[in-house]
C-alpha cells in the first residue's frame, strides 16, 4: 500500500466522520479482486488506448479493480458509480482501472456489455437482456474523473471508445420515434412497477446525460465539430423526452408503452431528467415540489423508488417498489445541484445519512450503543430506520454494498454535507454552504497539491484556515449572504468571513 493517507473530514457530528473513515477501511475488501498482471501478459495483450477495438482472447480479469466481494462478475454500474468516490482516495485506490476493464473488452461493433465474468473475462448475458446493455453513463464518469485528475490525454484516448459505444446503442436500440427501447434489466431496477413500459424514462434520460457529457469531453479537446454533433444529439433527445414523456397535467415524466402512451406511475426514474438538465425552470419546480411532498417522494428517508401514494408502493421496500437506494438518492441530489437547490440538496443528504447511520444499529442493541457495530446496506426502508426487505429475493439487501453506500458516506459527505466542489484543470475549489459551521477537509490531494480547508469560530469571528502546496482559486459561497473568489497562495493562510 502506498504510504499516503486518505483525506480527513471535519464535521460537528462525529458519527459522520466515523462512518466516512470506516468506509475507506471497508473498500479494501472490494479491491485487488483480479490476478496480478504478469510482465508477460502485459506485453502480450494489446493496450486498449493504443488499439481499443482489439478483442483479446478470453482470460481472467487481471490487475486491480473495484467489485463486490465474492461476486463472480464485475458490473458496469460498479465501474461507473465507484469512480465518483474513489477519486477522493488520494490515489490510494485509482478510479480508472475498473472503467478500463470494460473499455478493454469493447467489441468491433462498439458493444460494451454490462457485466463480465472475473474468472473467464467473458460477458455475462441474461435471457431478459441478451445484448447485455447497461447504464450508458461512462461519459458522465469520465467528465468527473477529468475534473479530479486533469488528465487530458485520457479524454483523448477514451472519446473514440465512447463514440463507438454510443453508435452501437443507436444501431441496436434506437427506434424511429427517436427514443430507445431496452429491457428493464438494463436500468438496474429489477422489479419496478413498469410491466407495460417499452420506452423507459431513466434509460432515455441517461442517454441524454451521456451525449451531454460527450459534448463536454469534446470541448475539453477543443474538437468543435464533435462537440456540435453531440450537442445536436442531446437537444434532439431532450426535445423528444419533453414532447412525449412529460405529462403537463401531472407535472411529471413517465415511461411509455408500445403505443407511445404515457404510463402514469410516479417513479424515481423520472428524476434522471434533472441530472440531464431536461426540464425548464417551470417543469423543474414541479418535479422538485414532489420531492418535498410526504405523499410522494418526500418520505422520512429520502427518496423512495416509487411515490408513497402509488398502489405499488410497499413500505417494506420490496426492492424497487419503495426502497431507498443510495445511488438513486445520489442521482437526485446531483440533479438538484443542476438547478442550484444547494440547501435542499444538503438537507436531503444529511437526512439520508442519519437514516443510514440509524440502520446500522443491530436489532436488540441499545440506541446509545456504537452505531458502527452494524452494517451498511444496499437499500433502506423509506418510512423508518432499517434495511429494506424483499422476501422473494434471497440475499437482499446486500451487506456493505459500497458501490452504492460509499456514494453517500464519502461523496455526498465531501460534496454536499461539507460542501466542497473541486476542479483540478480549472485549479478551483468551491465551498458552497448554507451557513458557517465547524467543518472542512484536511490533506486532500489535488494531483500533486495537498490542500486543507477548515472553518471554525475564534475570538475574531468565523475564520477559514487554509494550507496548500501550490496556488489555487477558492470560492466561498455562503448562500444568500456572501460569495467571494480569492487566489490562495502556497503555504498557510486564513481569512475572516466578516472581512469579506
Amino acid at each position: 500500500m502506498i504510504k499516503r493517507d486518505f483525506p480527513k473530514i471535519h464535521f460537528y457530528d462525529q458519527e459522520f466522520v466515523d462512518i466516512y473513515d470506516k468506509t475507506w477501511a471497508w473498500i479494501q475488501d472490494c479491491w485487488n479482486i483480479g490476478a496480478e498482471k504478469s510482465a508477460a501478459s502485459t506485453m502480450e495483450k494489446p493496450d486498449v488506448m493504443e488499439n481499443p477495438t482489439a478483442i483479446e482472447n478470453p482470460c481472467s480479469i487481471e490487475g486491480k479493480f473495484f467489485a463486490y466481494p465474492g461476486s463472480p462478475v464485475i458490473q458496469q454500474s460498479d465501474a461507473i458509480f465507484s469512480s465518483f468516490f474513489l477519486v477522493y482516495s488520494n490515489r490510494i485506490y485509482q478510479a480508472h482501472p475498473t472503467l478500463d476493464v470494460f473499455y478493454e473488452r469493447q467489441e468491433p461493433n462498439g458493444a460494451i456489455r454490462s457485466a463480465y465474468n472475473i474468472e473467464t473475462g467473458l460477458p455475462v448475458l441474461e435471457e431478459d437482456n441478451p445484448e447485455g446493455v447497461g447504464l450508458p453513463l461512462f461519459a458522465w464518469a469520465e467528465f468527473n474523473l477529468y475534473h479530479k485528475s486533469a488528465n487530458k490525454k485520457r479524454v483523448k484516448d477514451i472519446l473514440p471508445i465512447l463514440h463507438r459505444y454510443m453508435e452501437w446503442i443507436d444501431t441496436v436500440f434506437k427506434r424511429p420515434n427517436g427514443l430507445y427501447e431496452v429491457p428493464l434489466s438494463a436500468t438496474d431496477m429489477a422489479n419496478a412497477p413498469r410491466d407495460r413500459a417499452v420506452y423507459l424514462m431513466d434509460f432515455n434520460t441517461m442517454m441524454a446525460i451521456n451525449v451531454l457529457y460527450m459534448s463536454a469531453l469534446a470541448d475539453i479537446l477543443n474538437d468543435k465539430e464533435a462537440g456540435f454533433q453531440y450537442k445536436r444529439q442531446y437537444f434532439s433527445l431532450k426535445t423528444r423526452i419533453n414532447d412525449l414523456m412529460w405529462d403537463p397535467d401531472d407535472g411529471f415524466y413517465y415511461d411509455m408503452d408500445a403505443d407511445e402512451k404515457r404510463i402514469p406511475v410516479k417513479m424515481l426514474a423520472g428524476y434522471w431528467a434533472l441530472l440531464a438538465e431536461i426540464p425548464n425552470d417551470d417543469k423543474a419546480e414541479q418535479l422538485i415540489a414532489k420531492l418535498q411532498d410526504p405523499r410522494l417522494f418526500g418520505a422520512p428517508h429520502p427518496f423512495p423508488t416509487v411515490a408513497v401514494n402509488e398502489p405499488s408502493f410497499d413500505e417494506s421496500g420490496r426492492g424497487y417498489r419503495g426502497a431507498v437506494f443510495p445511488h438513486l438518492t445520489f442521482m437526485v441530489i446531483k440533479g438538484l445541484e443542476r438547478y442550484q437547490r444547494w440547501e435542499f440538496a444538503r438537507e436531503c443528504a444529511i437526512r439520508h445519512l442519519y437514516f443510514v447511520l440509524e440502520s446500522m444499529i443491530p436489532e436488540g442493541i441499545n440506541h446509545n450503543a456504537n452505531h458502527h457495530r452494524g452494517h451498511l446496506w444496499e437499500a433502506y426502508l423509506p418510512l423508518k430506520e432499517g434495511p429494506a426487505q424483499w422476501p422473494e429475493r434471497p440475499g437482499f439487501p446486500r451487506v456493505q454494498y459500497l458501490t452504492y453506500d460509499a456514494l453517500s458516506t464519502i461523496c455526498l459527505t465531501i460534496e454536499n454535507i461539507v460542501g466542497l466542489f473541486i476542479s483540478l484543470p480549472r485549479k478551483t475549489v468551491d465551498w458552497i454552504i448554507p451557513n458557517l459551521e465547524a467543518m472542512g477537509v484536511e490533506n486532500l490531494s489535488l494531483k500533486k497539491n495537498m490542500i486543507t480547508i477548515l472553518s471554525n469560530k475564534s475570538g475574531r469571528g468565523w475564520e477559514i484556515h487554509m494550507e496548500s502546496e501550490k496556488l489555487y482559486y477558492f470560492t466561498i459561497n455562503i448562500l444568500g449572504k456572501k460569495k467571494k473568489t480569492l487566489p490562495i497562495p502556497s503555504g498557510k493562510c486564513s481569512m475572516l468571513i466578516d472581512k469579506l
